[in-house]
């Protein structure tokens, strides 16, 4: 018998997809309007707009922004899109919501553009486990988007996989 150690996993046809290898760079910043309003709840449209002119958006180049408002007001939709089209020369990505909506926003982008033709046929193991924050319906979506076209599809590491589906 060989003391050589065989990793099968290795030598098998296994795919690994790792969510969290897409996890792209770049500073998230949540951005609260609630300063910006009067008493912190009123839109006062002539103020935002001053608060809009004289903010340094440039702060926000290559950042992943996150509108929202830490109070109850109401606030009309032609305020964030008024934020959003300031940001845009800036941020990489800007979305209404907290930090999760906008991860979830980021990884809807990345799986839609995944090439999927590489994984035909072919038994997958969507890895789990991530130190990125990888938002749970990331791989919702990832399973959605190879159930079609996977051999198999498991969750998990390869040494104790959940099988999710097998093609009859």
């Amino acid at each position: 018998m060989s003391d050589e150690i065989i990793n099968r996993v290795a030598n098998s046809k296994l795919v690994v997809v790792d969510l969290e290898d897409y996890y792209p760079i770049g500073k998230r910043v949540l951005f609260d309007i609630k300063d910006w309003l009067f008493e912190g709840f009123v839109l006062r449209e002539k103020e935002f707009r001053n608060y809009v002119a004289t903010h340094d958006w440039s702060q926000y180049k290559d950042a992943y922004v996150a509108l929202t408002c830490s109070t109850d007001a109401i606030i009309p939709a032609w305020a964030y899109m008024l934020l959003s089209i300031n940001l845009e020369p800036y941020a990489k990505k800007t979305s209404i919501g907290n930090l999760e909506t906008l991860e979830t926003s980021i990884y809807q982008d990345i799986i839609n553009n995944i090439e999927v033709s590489l994984y035909k046929d072919k038994p997958i193991i969507i890895k789990g486990c991530s130190n990125k924050p990888v938002p749970e319906s990331a791989y919702l979506q990832l399973a959605q988007k190879l159930t079609p076209i996977a051999k198999s599809i498991m969750y998990g590491e390869a040494c104790s996989a959940v099988p999710l589906f097998k093609k009859k």
